[in-house]
């Protein structure tokens, strides 16, 4: 499992599968895999990028690693979480994955109001995800289906503007004085960006903000007073969000230089987005 992956990922992990007898082990997002995997490795989990941190990964080089493990017994799966991307900017089947996993309530629903998720397998896994869905009675209503078509019919207008309105925010940002590092695959400057470029046809609206040293007062009262920005975890909506990240590693430390947030941005207009964001950071300059 990649260091990078999402919480409530690392958590099934660490509490549910290690009760079925299933160990996992964690790797840093730019590791390279070969050192980790096991005579016992079924399979290797990535997140490109990575939750709260947005590093990416060299998914072809990895896929290629882990099925030449073990390969008399059919070599090692390789899943993604492809939330990010959406299928629309990266295609993970076509680089190697074997399945690929999507919260469509976030980007494909697109509206805040579905609970739907998916896996899309390659050929070679899809008898056995197809069995497994049946024994398992895994479901959706169909009102959720009809809200994940209605999301599909717009996804590509939509996810053009969060990608447009937040690659604005973030280059906004970059620009501050109370900003240390923005962490956006997609600005020519983060360490990851080679790899978006060659393997992604686009971007998003969710980033990273590490802010320079600033106290938990200093950032509630930026965070708190934010008119266009709600607080919430579960993005790909309409509305912009903003959150601070608590980031949680085991394989290698993240360091950051101060506090750090995630952004959403949404679909509002990026002027009235960067206005609010002057004012809480003014906020957070005059606070204790």
């Amino acid at each position: 499992m990649v260091d990078s992956c999402y919480e409530p990922t690392r958590n099934l992990c660490d509490r549910t599968l290690r009760r079925f007898g299933i160990e996992t082990s964690y790797y840093a997002p730019g590791d390279d895999i070969a050192a980790h995997l096991k005579p016992n490795t079924k399979a290797v989990f990535c997140e490109a990028p990575g939750s709260l941190t947005f590093e990416m990964q060299d998914i072809p080089a990895l896929a290629s690693t882990a099925h030449a493990h073990n390969y008399g017994s059919g070599g090692t799966s390789v899943l993604i979480d492809n939330t990010w991307a959406t299928p629309l900017f990266f295609r993970p089947l076509e680089h190697g994955v074997d399945l690929s996993i999507q919260a469509a309530t976030k980007y494909i629903g697109g509206h805040a109001d579905v609970m739907l998720g998916y896996v899309a397998a390659n050929a070679r896994h899809a008898a056995r995800l197809h069995q497994v869905h049946g024994d398992l009675g895994l479901f959706a209503s169909g009102d959720d289906c009809f809200l994940g078509l209605r999301g599909l019919r717009t996804l590509s207008v939509r996810l053009a503007r969060h990608q447009e309105t937040g690659l604005t925010l973030a280059r906004w940002l970059q620009g501050r004085p109370e900003v240390a590092r923005i962490l956006h695959p997609a600005l020519e400057s983060d360490p990851g960006h080679v790899l978006w470029k060659r393997d992604f046809s686009g971007a998003c609206g969710l980033f990273g903000v590490i802010l320079k040293p600033a106290s938990e007062a200093a950032v509630a009262a930026f965070v708190d007073g934010l008119q266009h920005f709600g607080i919430g975890y579960s993005w790909g909506g309409f509305e912009s969000l903003i959150v601070p990240a608590h980031i949680k590693r085991t394989a290698k430390l993240f360091a950051a230089e101060g506090p750090v947030l995630r952004i959403h941005a949404g679909l509002e207009d990026a002027g009235d987005l960067i206005a609010d964001l002057e004012q809480g950071l003014a906020r957070m300059k005059d606070a204790p």
